[in-house]
């Protein structure tokens, strides 16, 4: 009888291992959104902030042209893929409710650093790209409220 239960054990076991590396993926890319668009608590919304925060995000090399950052909690982002969301072009969920942002965009120049960057602050209502639950792109062409 054990002899017979060792390949479906095998078979348990091999599924096991290769479950981890796709949750990680997934979340590497929610990861990835989140050190791009994330900033829960910023001190300043101003140009300064724009020029700093890009930086300590690795996002200047090349100076990125367009970046915005998203002031609020991790759920409430998360939950733009599920109850606080609604369906918006293709796999794409716009919020029910506004968020506090603030966008960077590089004055110009060169794409080379030292990067420039102008701020606009604001509430609006922000569209994300969802996969398995997870917001992994914030939609840049969406227009402030």
């Amino acid at each position: 009888m054990a002899m017979s239960l060792a390949p479906l054990l095998l078979v348990f076991m091999l599924g096991l291992v290769s479950i981890p590396p796709t949750l990680a993926q997934d979340d590497s890319r929610f990861t990835k959104f989140l050190t791009q668009h994330y900033d829960a608590r910023p001190t300043g919304r101003d140009d300064r902030y724009c020029e700093r925060m890009m930086r300590r995000r690795e996002l200047t090399r090349p100076c990125k042209a367009v970046n915005t950052f998203i002031h609020s909690t991790k759920d409430s982002i998360k939950a733009i893929c599920g109850a606080n969301g609604e369906p918006y072009r293709g796999n794409l969920r716009i919020s029910k409710s506004p968020f506090q942002v603030t966008t960077c965009t590089h004055n110009g120049g060169s794409p080379r650093p030292p990067c420039r960057y102008r701020a606009s602050s604001g509430s609006r209502d922000i569209v994300v790209g969802c996969e398995d639950g997870l917001p992994v792109h914030f939609d840049e062409s969406f227009v402030h409220l």
